[in-house]
């Protein structure tokens, strides 16, 4: 018996448009209620490979809306980026965030539903820095389909007795998250409840379970005149027991208006992105990866596409989580 191993939650090129769908502690921290829907599309090319849909929201808790913050802007319509914001930028004051996360993955006769529902609370630990820390609690759902496997005689193979067709499993993550006017630093577990994941009551195939996902990111964003800003940051991601994950990432922006980047995971691939404020209610990104490990020979890529949505947007700024 050969056993393999690999990460089990979903890959992303656009969290860093997107942190909140690896870490829980950004619920609430916009003023706006932030929503987006996603969509990738994995190593084109290739039968049944990885697939992923997802939807998201967070908001903060209370009706004030607060002044010269983390969660608003001076006036309506100015550019967040703008140096009278940064220069008289305050953290926001303690508040509570929540948000809900269902993110639906595919892989060949594998399906996984994740749903939670996230809180965070933050900290105005200074005048210019927050710290928030937030949990995300919910459910697994993972579904095999053993009629979408091919067997030379299927009828005496030990994997496919007794087949248990869908588990549903709590789920939990933890994270943490340090934000100022012009950087962030964070760190999230997700699937902390480790358990056993098998889809047989064979005792000679039920070596499978589940394994906790690290994420380590920081980044700075450096304003380059009234117009333009250069983001740079690092993610690492740790899921024992495969190799250790780094990405490297660089967001050039224009008033929060339109951005380009690009992002390059070690031994993996390189990624291009861009965005843009379609109005003050809607934003789009997308993403293309280039893969660079051996499954270039058969592969056209990764397609990303996001679309977000900025409800109570009181303000009416053209926005993208400004601050990275």
């Amino acid at each position: 018996m050969t056993s393999a191993y690999a990460q089990q939650r979903p890959q992303y090129t656009q969290y860093v448009f997107n942190n909140f769908l690896l870490n829980p502690a950004l619920s609430g921290i916009e003023n706006y209620i932030d929503i987006k829907a996603g969509f990738r599309k994995q190593w084109v090319g290739i039968n049944d490979a990885p697939q992923t849909s997802f939807v998201s929201a967070n908001w903060k808790l209370g009706d004030d809306y607060l002044w010269r913050n983390a969660l608003s802007l001076p006036d309506k319509g100015d550019d967040p980026m703008g140096r009278n914001y940064m220069q008289n930028y305050t953290a926001s004051p303690s508040h509570h965030g929540v948000g809900v996360v269902a993110v639906l993955d595919k892989l060949g006769p594998l399906s996984r539903l994740d749903a939670n529902l996230t809180y965070a609370y933050h900290l105005q630990a200074t005048q210019t820095l927050n710290v928030s820390v937030g949990v995300a609690a919910g459910i697994s759902s993972i579904s095999f389909d053993i009629s979408a496997l091919e067997f030379e005689d299927k009828s005496s193979d030990p994997a496919t007795s007794n087949t248990l067709a869908n588990q549903i499993r709590p789920d939990l993550s933890i994270g943490i998250w340090v934000y100022g006017a012009n950087f962030f630093a964070g760190a999230s577990v997700q699937q902390i409840l480790s358990q056993k994941l098998a889809f047989t009551k064979d005792a000679s195939y039920t070596q499978g379970q589940d394994v906790p996902h690290a994420f380590l990111t920081a980044g700075y964003r450096f304003p380059m005149g009234e117009e333009f800003s250069i983001t740079p940051s690092v993610m690492l991601k740790r899921v024992t027991p495969v190799p250790l994950s780094i990405d490297a990432n660089l967001k050039v922006g224009f008033k929060d208006r339109l951005w380009i980047g690009g992002s390059y995971r070690r031994n993996d691939s390189y990624a291009a992105l861009a965005g843009m404020n379609i109005s003050k209610l809607f934003n789009l990104t997308y993403s293309y990866d280039l893969t660079t490990s051996d499954l270039n020979t058969v592969t056209n890529g990764t397609h990303e596409i996001v679309l977000g949505v900025q409800l109570n947007n009181v303000y009416e700024v053209f926005s993208k989580q400004r601050m990275w």
